[in-house]
């Protein structure tokens, strides 16, 4: 989807339209989740402060998320998809790989369903989508942000290693701005930079994803399409209006941030043995400490006590605190990921 929580935002008042938006934060405290076009022209994007998003944009309107509203969305959205294809593995609310080797509706080419599919949403919702139409997820995801919004674009087999070579590796799904940063220090500015290196190197350099480099600077990508896929950790975060200074206000700020982890654990029947906490200092920088345990959590009152022991066990730090986080990973008990057979089929794009 286009902008998608800022999208929804001027789609249900008018006033917006036109106007650069931010979802999130307000004109002091916490971050954008989400940044209208006109706000992205002058540089605001979604997880920046929102102090320097108002510095940036002086006319920014800061607008509270509805994330209710949301999910309603993009459960619209996803009902759309499952008209077509069942083999849908969503990435957040707003965006989806969708496996249209076979598809439901019989439609002769893959550019066809795209097509059909941005039209759907936009009847439906009211809101515009942009699709990439490729060979492997690598190349669509590349594809579906090449001529956003309201896009589509399509990078063929023939057009794969060529298209990765020119591009900057900081616009690869999967490398993010650290591992950019390294790849630059190592003289790896382009795909074809990267397509130079040997598998060894990148091995060295890059350990267990090394491979992944390697495959997705020739075009290659061999991931499939998974529906259902398993979640690897739930979480829940707050920034607040004034920074904390002491202990016992900062676990009292985690009453809510625990209630939240666990209402969804309760929902899904997912426990895990990884609690994470993440601060937030004043000055923006951020620390994590984690504790495993033998077994999975097994109620609220235990994720509080490992979450509160985490929090005593902080280094000393005179900075006060904007932001708690509690999150819970090496989960267990989701419904297993789906079977399904890998064989690839043609279609034409």
């Amino acid at each position: 989807m286009d902008a998608f929580y800022a999208s929804v935002e001027q789609r249900d008042d008018p006033s917006l339209r036109g106007r650069p938006v931010a979802v999130g934060g307000s004109r002091e405290r916490g971050v954008v989740a989400a940044a209208s076009y006109e706000a992205r022209t002058f540089g605001v994007r979604s997880a920046m402060p929102s102090v320097t998003a108002r510095r940036k944009c002086p006319d920014l309107v800061f607008v509270k998320p509805r994330f209710d509203v949301y999910k309603a969305i993009s459960g619209e959205i996803r009902a759309v998809f499952a008209e077509h294809t069942d083999l849908i593995e969503p990435l957040s609310l707003d965006e989806a790989y969708l496996d249209v080797s076979l598809n439901k509706q019989n439609i002769a080419s893959a550019t066809a369903i795209a097509e059909a599919i941005r039209e759907r949403i936009r009847e439906v919702t009211g809101l515009t989508a942009s699709a990439g139409v490729s060979y492997n997820k690598f190349l669509a995801k590349l594809a579906s942000d090449h001529r956003k919004p309201d896009g589509l674009f399509v990078i063929t087999p023939a057009m794969g290693a060529g298209f990765v070579e020119t591009l900057p590796v900081g616009r690869f799904h999967g490398v993010g701005p650290a591992t950019a940063a390294k790849m630059e220090r190592l003289g790896i500015h382009t795909g074809a930079d990267l397509r130079a290196c040997t598998l060894p190197f990148l091995q060295t350099h890059f350990g267990k994803i090394g491979p992944y480099y390697y495959g997705i600077s020739r075009g290659v990508d061999e991931r499939p399409v998974r529906a259902n896929r398993v979640r690897k950790s739930v979480g829940a975060e707050n920034t607040f209006a004034a920074d904390l200074f002491e202990t016992e206000d900062m676990r009292e700020a985690l009453v809510p941030i625990l209630d939240k982890v666990w209402r969804y654990c309760e929902a899904s029947g997912v426990r895990g043995r990884t609690v994470t906490l993440k601060i937030k200092y004043a000055d923006f920088r951020q620390i994590t400490r984690s504790q495993s345990i033998a077994l999975p959590v097994s109620n609220r009152a235990e994720l509080a006590q490992v979450a509160h022991h985490l929090l005593h066990d902080r280094p000393f730090d005179r900075r006060g605190v904007r932001l708690l986080g509690v999150s819970l990973s090496a989960l267990m008990g989701e419904d297993a990921e789906a079977e399904r057979d890998d064989t690839q089929f043609a279609l034409p794009f």
